[in-house]
């Protein structure tokens, strides 16, 4: 059970740093502010809440944040509170290059300024596409004023023909489907508007879905955030109780890391388990959980989701979509099953103030079709397997729901491809030896190797194994993988290639074994083979010159350590004021 006890209230807050006073300083920040007309009783001593919108035209998930910031904007003012919007770096996964994820570390470093930096008591954090909301969660964390987030929903159900659409899924099917001859060009095109045909994120439980699940799931915004659609009204009232929510929070002094605590990451990695989430929330959870100064490993991954059956029945895993997810409970529905399971800390504190036991226990599922019961779960042993073996000293990770059980246990010949542009020049050539008992491996697309590990894993099958009708190969690399993808992918295999991993030297030819009941990845060559070809092996990247990439290179971890920048894990600290101006 929590320890957390409410501060006292009245105090005097952060934020009369700035406002408090007659003093020079103090009439310099509330006359400035006061050219937005105002009143002065807003600087009385209220919590000033900042509302951390991350708004972004460029960004498509995240271009409706605004309409939700106005609703969070009301909520603070009813309960007494004094909002100020300010906007945060957005980074978008589908139009960010070289990657998104090489600026998610960049966009936590700008939120934690943000917060440090300004006179902000509280925070609502307003998020949507992949990379924001773990950025803003690793930002605030890091902070650790009182905090609550609110995402801005998927976008929804799409529909071509007849069929439901999945953002994401179907575009891997589509345009697997135009290489196999079994679609035309035209039709891929016509089909490009039934895709994304409302504002929000992706409609599959993809790795936003994913994240605003995992956000819940930890306790970080309020129970049932994760499923409500971008344009349903609930949505609206969701940002709106929110922006009440932070200010009692702030009078309570109730912050992340009375939240954030071990019981929460176990929840939220058994959540994922059960909902078939991305193989992105390994990263992402790794890293806040670096922030929070909580030993958390890929072992936990692995030993805590192990035996958690898949129950939510949603593309990419499954049939259905975000929109039919919410309607027939979300995920209050699915974390109610997980308690009556006895696979849920029950006691575990969220933002409401309670354990996470009380904001469920009364949720009900109303279509058992998209919430499975357990014995009809897309698999009874869910969650993110985490392979080792000598390709992956360090671990690397596969999302069983979205695999093909015959590939499950498989021995193959290595097809290699250096880089992401080696891949592109030889997959549609007819030339390529390969075939469907091939294991295709793809190097330098890590963290230091793309740079920023792009969403490649899930590489595409040469037309001429397309044209057999075989949609599934075995697939190995360091990069990532859509949350949207599918297949039998490993993904994030460390220590990475640009790092020497070995990964790094295998060559064409090698036979491959993979043993996901097993837990092994193994190259299938002699130890010392396998020594002298790394003691030969010399990097194949140049590394960045100057400017953020060069830091980001320097200062990068591993996939299995979350990705962060290594002098930024465990430095939560006091959010205090900055020197007066």
């Amino acid at each position: 059970m929590s320890n957390f006890k409410p501060a006292p209230w009245p105090r005097r807050l952060r934020s009369q740093e700035w406002f408090a006073g007659n003093s020079k300083d103090a009439i310099y920040h509330r006359s400035w502010m006061k050219n937005q007309g105002l009143p002065a009783d807003l600087f009385d001593g209220r919590p000033v809440i900042g509302i951390l919108n991350t708004f972004s035209e460029a960004n498509p998930c995240n271009a409706h944040l605004n309409d939700l910031a106005e609703r969070v904007k009301h909520g603070v003012y009813e309960a007494g509170g004094f909002p100020i919007i300010v906007p945060v770096f957005s980074v978008s996964e589908s139009a960010f290059r070289p990657t998104a994820m090489m600026f998610r570390n960049l966009a936590a470093m700008a939120v934690e300024e943000t917060i440090r930096g300004q006179m902000m008591d509280g925070v609502v954090c307003l998020v949507g596409c992949d990379k924001t909301t773990p950025s803003l969660l690793m930002g605030a964390a890091s902070v650790d004023l009182p905090t609550i987030m609110v995402s801005g929903g998927p976008m929804l159900n799409g529909y071509y023909r007849g069929e439901r659409v999945g953002s994401g899924t179907h575009l891997w099917k589509f345009s697997e489907a135009v290489k196999a001859g079994e679609m035309t060009a035209e039709e891929f095109v016509e089909a490009e508007a039934s895709m994304s045909r409302s504002p929000g994120s992706c409609n599959t439980m993809g790795t936003a879905s994913t994240m605003a699940s995992m956000a819940e799931a930890l306790g970080m915004t309020l129970s049932g955030n994760a499923a409500i659609p971008a344009v349903d009204s609930r949505r609206r009232v969701m940002a709106h109780l929110t922006g009440r929510r932070i200010v009692q929070m702030v009078k309570d002094d109730l912050r992340p890391s009375h939240i954030l605590t071990r019981a929460a990451f176990q929840n939220a990695i058994r959540t994922n388990a059960a909902i078939g989430g991305s193989t992105n929330a390994v990263i992402h959870l790794l890293a806040i959980a670096g922030r929070c100064g909580i030993d958390l490993t890929l072992n936990d991954w692995d030993d805590w989701g192990r035996n958690v059956p898949t129950i939510v029945n949603l593309m990419p895993s499954g049939k259905y979509l975000m929109e039919e997810f919410f309607y027939a409970g979300g995920l209050p529905a699915v974390i109610r099953r997980l308690g009556e399971a006895g696979l849920l800390n029950r006691d575990a504190l969220t933002v409401s103030g309670g354990p996470i036991w009380d904001e469920v226990k009364d949720a009900r599922i109303h279509n058992d079709d998209v919430i499975l019961p357990a014995d009809r779960a897309l698999t009874q042993s869910g969650g993110i397997v985490v392979l080792r073996g000598n390709l992956a000293p360090d671990g690397a990770v596969l999302k069983p729901s979205a695999a093909s059980p015959h590939l499950m246990k498989h021995r193959g010949r290595a097809v290699v491809f250096e880089d992401i542009d080696d891949y592109k020049a030889k997959i549609e050539d007819e030339a390529l030896d390969i075939d469907e008992t091939c294991v295709m491996v793809l190097k330098n697309c890590g963290p230091r190797g793309y740079p920023g590990m792009a969403e490649v894993g899930n590489m595409g099958l040469p037309p001429k194994v397309l044209r057999k009708g075989i949609t599934d190969m075995v697939r190995i690399s360091d990069a990532r993988m859509s949350g949207t993808a599918y297949g039998t992918v490993v993904l994030h295999t460390s220590p990475e290639a640009a790092r020497g991993g070995p990964l790094a030297v295998v060559r064409n030819g090698d036979m491959i074994e993979l043993d996901v009941e097993n837990r092994r990845l193994h190259l299938d060559i002699p130890d010392e083979e396998l020594k002298a070809r790394l003691a030969a092996w010399k990097p194949a990247v140049e590394p960045p010159a100057s400017g953020y990439a060069k830091l980001y290179h320097d200062h990068v971890e591993g996939a299995d350590k979350g990705a962060d920048m290594d002098f930024l894990v465990g430095c939560r600290g006091n959010a205090v004021a900055r020197e007066s101006h």
